[in-house]
């Protein structure tokens, strides 16, 4: 069945379809949307769960950590200064191994205030403990989200599925929604090994002294490693039952070329653009469009720059001080491999300013010669 509807509204049937039991409400724009249409379907008893109204998005993202501990489901939403309210349960989410599932529609942080696009909130919690997915359209929101649910109760860790303010939240296309008993196949019911029961008592989040904490961070980074493994695993199994397939990174028109252009988001559709228009005259460009964030898929990465002579990276986000995040953890993936491939980052778009095909392709135009160690602002 295919529905016309947002990636908003993406999100919420992905829930829904998931079957996640517990979701915690707060309503922040761009945002608000998903948890609106969630509230319909408890109210109009298409979905089985327990809806609490909360008073912030920290306390959201503490109902989910209890509701996650008790063995349930849990989902929520947010963005941007609501992500950042969330910043310390984000941290107890993760390091008590509860494998919640939110949605994070991307917002620049204020001031000056804004509702638009750029990918700062999310980026800022990358050493949280969390998986992060960034999708290009609607469909890929849906199918993330019932994917991110198996990945993440499978290796134990929460997920987070990054949408573009206005971009996708609000814009309509078409999505597939799946057989309920077909996805009830692929992601079964939720039991966890542990969890909150009267009659089977463990600690949760206790006391811990030194001989032990260093060992519960080791294996949160091994859970992250096997999540690699798993994202792609899942990925397949998904497209041979649902016909679209997912990986951490997708090669658009990647065969024989000297240029790869790396890019994130919904902002990648316009690059494919781009990349055909430069291969129909005759330039050897490709795009590796990143889906997965954390964990950072560097062998993936390093398999791409073998064959290049030049990598290009658009960034939608800035780590002040530095330089956009995507641009130094690719270079930071090479650092160790005996290679002298120049790498150029680009700042784009940030707090919702349009990129478009001509700008992509002046960016383009521009990364030559040997990089100097300064920041490419794409300004109009």
């Amino acid at each position: 069945m295919k529905k016309v509807v947002t990636g908003n509204y993406a999100a919420s049937y992905g829930a829904k379809v998931s079957r996640a039991e517990v979701v915690a409400a707060y309503p922040i724009t761009p945002q608000t949307q998903i948890v609106e249409k969630i509230a319909s379907f408890v109210a109009n008893n298409e979905m089985d769960a327990e809806y609490i109204k909360v008073e912030s998005e920290h306390s959201a993202m503490a109902a989910c950590v209890g509701a996650s501990a008790a063995g349930c489901r849990a989902y929520t939403a947010t963005s941007a200064q609501g992500l950042a309210l969330m910043h310390e349960m984000l941290h107890w989410a993760a390091n008590a191994r509860l494998p919640v599932v939110m949605a994070n529609v991307n917002r620049a942080m204020g001031p000056p205030w804004t509702v638009w696009t750029d990918q700062n909130d999310s980026l800022s919690q990358r050493d949280t403990g969390w998986l992060q997915f960034y999708c290009e359209n609607s469909q890929e929101v849906f199918d993330t989200t019932i994917q991110a649910y198996k990945i993440c109760e499978k290796i134990g860790l929460p997920g987070m599925l990054v949408l573009d303010a206005f971009i996708l939240s609000h814009t309509s296309e078409p999505v597939e929604i799946y057989d309920q008993d077909r996805i009830d196949k692929f992601l079964p019911k939720y039991n966890p090994r542990y969890k909150l029961e009267p009659s089977e008592t463990h600690a949760f989040g206790g006391l811990t002294t030194p001989e032990w904490y260093y060992e519960l961070r080791y294996k949160i980074q091994s859970a992250m490693d096997e999540g690699l493994k798993e994202i792609e695993s899942v990925g397949k199994d998904f497209g041979k039952m649902f016909g679209r397939k997912y990986g951490l990174i997708e090669k658009y028109r990647c065969d024989d070329i000297d240029t790869l252009l790396v890019m994130s988001g919904s902002t990648a559709s316009t690059g494919k653009e781009v990349i055909d228009r430069l291969r129909d005259n005759g330039e050897r460009i490709g795009l590796a469009r990143m889906r997965v964030f954390r964990p950072f898929p560097k062998q993936e990465m390093r398999k791409l720059a073998e064959d290049v002579n030049k990598i290009i990276v658009i960034d939608r986000n800035i780590s002040f001080g530095n330089e956009g995040i995507f641009f130094s953890e690719l270079k930071s993936a090479l650092y160790n491999e005996n290679t002298d491939i120049p790498v150029y980052g680009f700042i784009a778009g940030l707090g919702g300013r349009d990129i478009t095909m001509k700008d992509i392709e002046g960016m383009i135009k521009k990364a030559d010669g040997k990089p100097k160690d300064i920041i490419w602002w794409g300004l109009k």
